[in-house]
């Protein structure tokens, strides 16, 4: 195992450190590069999915109006929990995910 020494302070190293501002600044600019690709690619996913939940709105679907959605009316407040929807979307989601899965490989 070859050693190293420090000139000034006469420390002995088994590994040399990595010299400040060759590799972690090109590290550091990649992951940043990758991080603003990632926040792009959400971004894009995040207005079609919108999209795609205002198109739906305007359709016959009664997504949000299923029979097992709770929802209660006070006088100052509304709860409401889509409850028959959420199992039905993921139901949907998981169907469409196992398919993909399947015909990728």
């Amino acid at each position: 195992m070859a050693q190293s020494y420090h000139r000034v302070t006469g420390e002995i190293w088994l590994f040399k450190p990595p010299v400040l501002g060759t590799s972690i600044r090109r590290d550091y600019t990649r992951s940043m590069a990758e991080m603003g690709r990632l926040l792009v690619i959400v971004g894009i996913a995040l207005a079609v999915i919108g999209g795609i939940v205002m198109l739906l709105g305007r359709t016959a679907i009664p997504l949000g109006r299923l029979p097992g959605d709770i929802v209660y009316r006070g006088k100052n407040t509304t709860f409401y929990f889509p409850l028959a929807t959420s199992i039905a979307l993921s139901v949907l989601l998981s169907l469409i995910l196992f398919l993909v899965n399947r015909f990728k490989r």
